[in-house]
């Protein structure tokens, strides 16, 4: 055993430095098996705990690697055989709930459905959600600046956190977990930290806000023939239930029919031949007012030939297999061939000549079998998922380059919820000025000088 890993037990216990095939037994993420590389994986069980491991591991020149539940997309927390990982799977305590001022104070490993699971007890709701609630911690939703489907009314992890306590590079704790909904006294230390990908810090404890989990909820799956009636619906669903719309997801034509014909084979909820699809969803307080409502702006809706078809949701069961049709990535996955996968930014206005512009450039490319669209439309959120049956790099090379030239033309960005990590770094400078990118390398340079702090992602 190497120097620094005897420290590192001696500071916290040979339970907590795992090595060997403690570490290859688990897989690098949640998208690939391989099985993890690194030193070793450090745990410790508290702030101070971890304080200590990272002022050792800045005396001597040691790599550090954050690592939560390992779903991100874009390759933030990989590490290689000559990093220390950093988890927090011990820290996962919901350290203190505050019903009357909507707040609570946890720990940065805690899993996202457990605090769900909890809040729900109290009928409170942390508004965050999204497929991998069960193994995603609150640390890498905040250090990802992580979005969801409810980003529409409740916005992103920023909008929902309050206060944080951080461990710097060199062992300093900052400590600002500050409980008030209004506090504007000097720089946002939060929205610094949260979105960095651990390339600042390591985030171990945060104070998040709560909302009451509503009394009612309206979902319905509608259909539109074109991308005017969609963004009109939309306005009409925010004018007429102002503030209650918490979702407005759309599925582009290929994506609904490949999602519903393999998870719903023979009962589809409605034909699969329409241009868009929309899974509206309304929450509120009170369930025959708020389904009235819901109802009538459907049905006016119909009226204005905004919607061609579309199917109300009347049981929990029907919701989530709705759901399922926009969340559930396993027939994108069993497709054979080379997948490349976008998350990006437009605003609204651009999207249809984005999209139909990206279309024409694909079906060039012989490669190409098939473009998938779909995401928050309603917060400016597209996803995209281009694949080719053959496999090889240069084709998702080609089709980066095609992407993120287009979502530079419009001036969107080129990550909207994903964040940066090693896979986007080189595009950076599409969404970002050369004034923007000196300036956040100084601010990793004052944070982390020595660079030890997940090396390279983010920033080359």
């Amino acid at each position: 055993m190497s120097d620094i890993l005897e420290q590192l037990v001696g500071l916290l216990g040979a339970k907590s430095v795992l090595v060997g095939d403690d570490i290859s037994a688990r897989n690098v993420s949640y998208w690939d098996n391989s099985p993890l590389l690194a030193m070793a994986i450090v745990r410790p069980e508290s702030t101070e705990d971890l304080a200590a491991v990272m002022a050792l591991c800045h005396q001597q020149g040691q790599n550090l690697v954050p690592q939560g539940g390992r779903t991100n997309l874009v390759e933030s927390c990989l590490s290689t055989a000559d990093d220390i990982i950093i988890s927090l799977e011990k820290m996962n305590n919901i350290v203190s709930l505050d019903e009357v001022n909507y707040t609570v104070t946890v720990e940065a490993g805690l899993i996202l459905e457990t605090l769900q699971n909890t809040l729900a007890e109290s009928h409170l709701m942390f508004p965050m959600d999204f497929g991998a609630r069960g193994s995603c911690t609150i640390g890498g939703i905040l250090a990802t600046n992580a979005g969801g489907t409810m980003v529409l009314k409740y916005g992103m992890a920023r909008a929902l956190l309050l206060g944080v306590e951080v461990v710097l590079p060199d062992g300093t704790i900052i400590s600002s977990l500050n409980e008030s909904l209004k506090n504007n006294t000097g720089y946002d230390l939060n929205n610094l930290f949260c979105g960095s990908e651990g390339t600042l810090g390591v985030i171990t404890k945060a104070v998040l806000r709560l909302w009451d989990q509503p009394m009612s909820r309206s979902t319905a799956l509608l259909a539109c023939d074109s991308f005017e009636n969609l963004t009109t619906l939309l306005k009409t669903f925010q004018s007429r239930l102002p503030g209650g719309l918490s979702a407005y997801e759309v599925m582009w034509n290929e994506y609904f029919k490949l999602n519903a014909s393999s998870l719903m084979p023979g009962r589809e909820p409605i034909a699969s031949d329409y241009n868009y699809y929309v899974l509206a969803e309304y929450a509120g307080g009170d369930q025959a007012l708020d389904g009235e409502a819901f109802n009538a702006v459907l049905e006016s809706a119909f009226e204005q030939s905004l919607i061609v078809d579309g199917v109300v949701v009347k049981t929990e069961s029907e919701r989530e297999e709705l759901w399922q049709i926009r969340d559930n990535p396993e027939p994108l996955e069993h497709s054979r061939g080379e997948w490349a996968c976008f998350d990006v930014s437009l605003k609204i206005s651009s999207m249809e000549s984005f999209t139909d512009q990206l279309k024409a450039q694909v079906d060039g490319y012989s490669q190409v079998n098939e473009v998938y669209i779909y995401g928050h439309l309603g917060d400016g959120n597209l996803h995209l998922a281009i694949w080719a049956e053959r496999e090889g790099q240069p084709f998702i090379e080609d089709i980066e380059l095609l992407v993120y030239t287009l979502v530079k033309k419009f001036s969107g960005s080129i990550s909207a919820e994903h964040g940066i990590g090693l896979e986007k770094r080189k595009w950076l400078s599409y969404s970002r000025s050369q004034n923007e990118l000196a300036l956040m390398r100084r601010i990793k340079t004052t944070f982390d000088p020595a660079e030890m702090m997940n090396f390279g992602k983010i920033l080359q």
